[in-house]
């Protein structure tokens, strides 16, 4: 086929050539457009939940606890007192020495001074210990403080008002009960009353020393501060808590019955007593008689109203309730929040700070129930895009970060697995806003997570959770790179496929979120296939969702079609698997090694046979752009390149059908198998080149580059050359040099290699004057480097178009400009 000037080592594109600065139209595809291509998809979506609930409909978890529950004032223990820990305390072994500074001139001032009132003892069944009360103490209370005394966790009665400055009686004999005195005999141990007669100035037998005047000054200014505190604290109780706590009572009576405002004045008066308190410095544990505060608090809870109950909850937040009081507020803000239409509620609320603060403090082994509703309600109020933002100005994400080391060191393991849960769930809504992913960054949550994740991967709800999260930050840069450097990552998601592989919510994130770290960084790609059993585990998730017998396309006779959900969800799992491969094969190590695995290929195909363009568009772009990948490896291992023509027929339907990303794909593949003799004619024949043809039409980049990729392998055959012609495909080749122009050199170029190869390989005059005279007319400008870069004004872009105009335009435009110049001209 050589022509008469010599010019027969041009006709076969893909031949090395003699002269290195010559190059291919294989290596142009290759250098210019790295046929080599990234796949995109989108992320999996996550219905919104319409039922607020602690755990979804799909969770099995054993001895869950409820979202739905009653709370009534009797639930609340009033007063409320101290946790108990659970164990007797043991008698102490010595008698402590307590060093209390005594008074020479009134020896007793350093014990418990004796109620004004003579104490009388009240008894209680057999067996319990007696209790002392001041005489006429209950008549003296308001109608709030009356209220009969409640036992705490020990079964010991307690004073609903202790009067200031006064201890509580121990649970041995009160000192000066016993007023019997007499001579010392041995043995018996001595009184408290003895104790206390002794001389001044003589050292007792349990260990007082004698006092200074500096100390009996000092402990009188002690003396005179605190009663001057307890004048203050009993005249605000006097003058300002208790008329307020009236008022509550008072107007909660007419509430069943009363005007729909009462309970909006109940919600003021309720601020009104939290401003009081903390303007007299009485929140907290401070208040002495915060159990009266409380008792009326609880009672109101059954008026049933959430404006109201969130103001009570908020007031006994900020009185430091505990215990089993705690865990019951927490679970009544929990139930507010299960009611969308109650966010906004929390908006003007201290709740959250509230419950951040209880987040930071309390302790998983004695408050993890308390903390499980903490979270809970986080959750259903992240969901809200305001409150959102008010949980991540409070630093949520700091919180959260620290909750996640105390629970993994938590010896109750399920109820660090109910927190979790709730916790990962509220983490994956702050993910969705963008002020939270440097939040995510900085606190190291992804690492944290991993932790997590190793720790629970046998719990589908934690790890589900934690696989959105991934799913979501994954496709940010700075996020994906902080996920990339946790160590072991690819091999505990490799686990966690293998493990829960029949959780299609759970490998569907996990696989997209290995499908964004091996989009851009070779260094993925290498390590998730240097994994153990890597290639292995994909491909047999990818041959257990595979759907066959029970394909929609290829029913069984017989048998039923799979749900269309359930089809839908299978195919989005191998969507995500195969841009998983077709991203891992760019690397040049892993290519081949996928192309010569026979398991691989063999998958591919077979989606191929099975889905339909119409149905599975989405899932046969991948396929084909895994297939184009696979195909830029021609080494003789290659199970692809002995598979050639069979791959040619299946891309068929692809080129035929009405996805133009489909038929964008299909072209690609071509691209590089028609470097067969085989493949050239079976596109020849099924008049595959008409479309090819067409695509010069379409106005795009992509398409243009793809199908000039495939007529430059075609031209090598004379016979197609003037099929090619006949189709107007030369005429539609110097269009697209005119329209694309010096807007991308390395298309420019790509075209001149097409019509080089259609114009210089035989004899044959397939341009006519008119043509040719237009064609020379282009090259002579663009080969003009001055006018070629002269519209281009940013310096950067003007060095790598000059670079582009170099190496992928000017060496074929050149032989192209010979080609169509007389030979005088040449010469």
């Amino acid at each position: 086929m050589a022509s008469m000037n010599g010019k027969g080592e041009v006709c076969s594109p893909f031949i090395p050539r003699r002269n290195p600065v010559r190059r291919t139209s294989a290596e142009i595809v290759s250098e210019a457009r790295r046929s080599l291509r990234v796949q995109s998809t989108q992320r999996p979506f996550t219905p919104r939940d319409g039922h607020r609930q602690l755990f979804g409909a799909s969770s099995v978890r054993d001895s869950r606890p409820p979202s739905a529950f009653s709370l009534h004032a009797q639930n609340f223990d009033a007063p409320d007192s101290r946790p108990g820990s659970g164990t007797r305390l043991s008698p102490l072994d010595h008698k402590p020495k307590f060093p209390v500074l005594c008074d020479a001139e009134d020896p007793f001032r350093s014990f418990p001074k004796t109620p004004s009132a003579p104490l009388e003892v009240k008894k209680g069944p057999p067996g319990m210990r007696a209790r002392l009360l001041r005489t006429g103490s209950l008549t003296a209370l308001s109608p709030v403080e009356g209220h009969k005394d409640s036992e705490n966790k020990y079964g010991c009665k307690e004073q609903s008002n202790p009067s200031a400055g006064q201890k509580q009686l121990s649970a041995k004999r009160p000192p000066g009960t016993d007023k019997t005195e007499g001579p010392r005999k041995p043995g018996p141990r001595r009184t408290s009353s003895e104790s206390r007669i002794k001389q001044p100035g003589v050292a007792s037998g349990v260990g007082l020393p004698e006092c200074t005047a500096e100390q009996r000054t000092e402990q009188g200014n002690r003396d005179k501060a605190l009663s001057t505190e307890e004048d203050a604290e009993s005249s605000v109780w006097n003058n300002m808590i208790a008329p307020r706590l009236q008022q509550l009572e008072s107007v909660a009576a007419a509430v069943p019955g009363g005007p729909e405002g009462s309970v909006d004045r109940l919600c003021d008066l309720c601020d009104g007593l939290h401003g009081t308190l903390a303007e007299a410095d009485m929140l907290g544990r401070r208040c002495k008689r915060r159990s009266g505060i409380l008792r009326t608090l609880f009672r109101l809870i059954d008026l049933n109203s959430a404006p109201l109950n969130l103001h009570i909850a908020e007031l006994c937040l900020a009185l430091c309730v505990s215990g089993n009081n705690l865990l019951n507020i927490c679970k009544l803000i929990f139930q507010i929040s299960r009611r969308e239409s109650n966010d906004i509620l929390f908006q003007n609320s201290s709740i959250i700070d509230s419950f951040l603060g209880i987040l930071n403090n309390e302790d998983v082994s004695t408050s993890g129930e308390a903390l499980l509703y903490c979270v809970g309600t986080l959750k259903f109020l992240s969901g809200n895009g305001a409150i959102l933002r008010l949980l991540l100005e409070k630093n949520c994400v700091g919180v959260a970060q620290k909750l996640i080391q105390r629970l993994r060191t938590a010896a109750d393991i399920t109820i660090a697995g109910h927190i979790l849960v709730q916790l990962t769930a509220t983490l994956r809504n702050l993910a969705d806003h963008p002020d939270s992913r440097p939040l995510f960054i900085s606190f190291s949550i992804l690492p944290e997570l991993c932790v997590v994740l190793s720790d629970h991967r046998k719990d589908p709800d934690i790890c589900t959770n934690i696989s959105r999260i991934y799913s979501k930050l994954s496709s940010y840069s700075e996020c994906r790179l902080a996920l990339a450097q946790t160590p072991n990552c690819y091999q505990l998601f490799l686990d966690l496929l293998n493990k829960h592989h029949q959780k299609q919510d759970l490998v569907v994130r996990l696989l997209f979120t290995l499908g964004n770290l091996t989009a851009k960084s070779d260094e993925a790609r290498w390590r998730l296939f240097g994994c153990e059993g890597c290639v292995g585990s994909l491909l047999q998730l990818y041959d257990a969702y595979q759907r066959r017998d029970d394909s929609p396309h290829t029913p069984s006779l017989g048998e039923p079609r799979a749900p269309p959900g359930k089809v839908q969800q299978d195919e989005d799992v191998l969507v995500k698997l195969v841009r998983v491969l077709a991203n891992m094969c760019i690397h040049p190590a892993v290519g081949p090694a996928l192309a010569s695995n026979t398991t691989c290929i063999q998958l591919l195909m077979e989606t191929l046979e099975l889905r339909c363009v119409r149905e599975s568009e989405e899932l046969l772009v991948n396929v084909a752009a895994t297939i184009n990948n696979l195909s830029f490896y021609q080494e003789d291992s290659s199970v692809l390149r002995h598979s050639q023509l069979s791959m040619a027929k299946l891309m068929l339907k692809l080129v035929l059908g009405s996805s133009m990303d489909a038929m964008l794909e299909a072209t690609r593949v071509y691209g590089n198998l028609s470097q067969s003799k085989n493949v050239r004619d079976f596109i020849m024949q099924n008049k595959v080149h008409q479309f090819v043809v067409t695509l010069l039409d379409s106005k795009s980049t992509e398409m243009c580059i793809s199908a000039c990729g495939v007529l430059t392998n075609l031209a090598q055959d004379p016979p197609n050359r003037v099929s090619l012609s006949v189709e107007g495909a030369i005429a539609k080749l110097v269009d697209c040099l005119r329209d694309f122009g010096p807007g991308d050199w390395q298309l420019v170029g790509q075209v001149c290699q097409a019509l080089w190869n259609m114009i210089s390989c035989g004899p044959e005059k397939l341009l006519d004057s008119q043509e040719r005279e237009s064609l020379l007319e282009i090259l002579t400008t663009y080969l003009d480097e001055e006018e070629a870069l002269k519209w281009i004004e940013d310096d950067d872009m003007r060095d790598s178009h000059r670079a582009c105009w170099e190496l992928e335009f000017l060496p074929v435009a050149q032989k192209l400009m010979k080609t169509l110049q007389p030979p005088d001209q040449t010469a």
